[in-house]
């Protein structure tokens, strides 16, 4: 389960996010200058791909160290294109050490169902209530 706390102010745009156990990670979103924000923290889509790149990173290390191979590191790059039709997100893949092909392609593969790319890719119901 995760949980989330999203509280904005009177400082135009910039939110306060309140997450993980007990609520104790506190991230700040804003908006960047061009659309009206201080740029104080990331965009929202900033924030869903960062989460992406979080989920994707820690999944395959975990796959890897199970495995036993030489992996010894990983850069996931991330991208939201929502301008074009339909919006996508790229993602590259760029791990470091003595893996072969067929061991770098298996991470593309494992990628490919990582829970966070499964709930966006999926879809995940919102239901929306007032407090």
């Amino acid at each position: 389960m995760a949980v989330a706390h999203a509280r904005i102010g009177t400082a135009r745009y910039r939110t306060v996010i309140r997450t993980g156990a007990e609520l104790k990670h506190e991230l700040i979103a804003d908006e960047p200058e061009r659309l009206g924000g201080a740029d104080a923290g990331p965009a929202p889509f900033d924030l869903l791909i960062s989460a992406l790149g979080a989920c994707t990173a820690i999944t395959l290390t975990m796959y890897v160290e199970k495995k036993g191979w030489p992996m010894e590191g990983l850069e996931v790059r991330l991208e939201y294109l929502g301008g074009e039709t339909p919006p996508r997100i790229e993602r590259v893949l760029v791990p470091t050490g003595a893996l072969d092909e067929a061991q770098r392609a298996r991470l593309a593969d494992v990628a490919e169902r990582t829970p966070v790319t499964l709930a966006i890719k999926n879809g995940v119901p919102i239901q929306t209530h007032l407090g």
